[in-house]
């Protein structure tokens, strides 16, 4: 069965060589849980992917882009360039939230954990039933 599975390819991918190594990889894919994209009929995973191959199921350009991904070892990074983009006149930027300027920020903010409560406290808004209104849940365990 295979060797017509593999006739049935050729004309998919022209060179036999770049189709078995297609072909191993996306077995390879499909016994590490790759989704199936034909019926496996009860075929052994490399027939099943010279079929998604044959039924053109799976791109081959993606296999191709699959298998030299998985082969590579270094992965170019595209750098920074070297010269950075000009920059907005003052007048044209729109304000950006940043550091504080040091030189005229010289007293530093001091909180108590208490007043921290005491101030997020003050943000909850109050409901009927955390106030303790007849017929909440707290009065009900009392």
């Amino acid at each position: 069965m295979a060797r017509v599975t593999v006739e049935d390819c050729v004309d998919k991918v022209s060179n036999r060589f770049e189709l078995v190594l297609l072909a191993a990889h996306r077995a390879r894919t499909i016994a590490g849980g790759g989704a199936i994209t034909v019926e496996p009929d009860n075929d052994k995973n490399p027939v099943i992917a010279l079929r998604e191959i044959a039924d053109q199921t799976v791109s081959s350009d993606d296999m191709r882009e699959s298998l030299i991904h998985s082969i590579q070892k270094n992965v170019e990074v595209d750098e920074p360039e070297a010269v950075a983009a000009p920059l907005l006149p003052n007048d044209r930027r729109a304000p950006v939230l940043g550091r504080d300027d040091q030189s005229t920020d010289t007293v530093v903010d001091v909180m108590t954990e208490e007043q921290l409560l005491r101030g997020l406290e003050a943000l909850t808004p109050t409901e009927p039933s955390a106030t303790g209104a007849t017929g909440g849940p707290r009065e009900r365990g009392r």
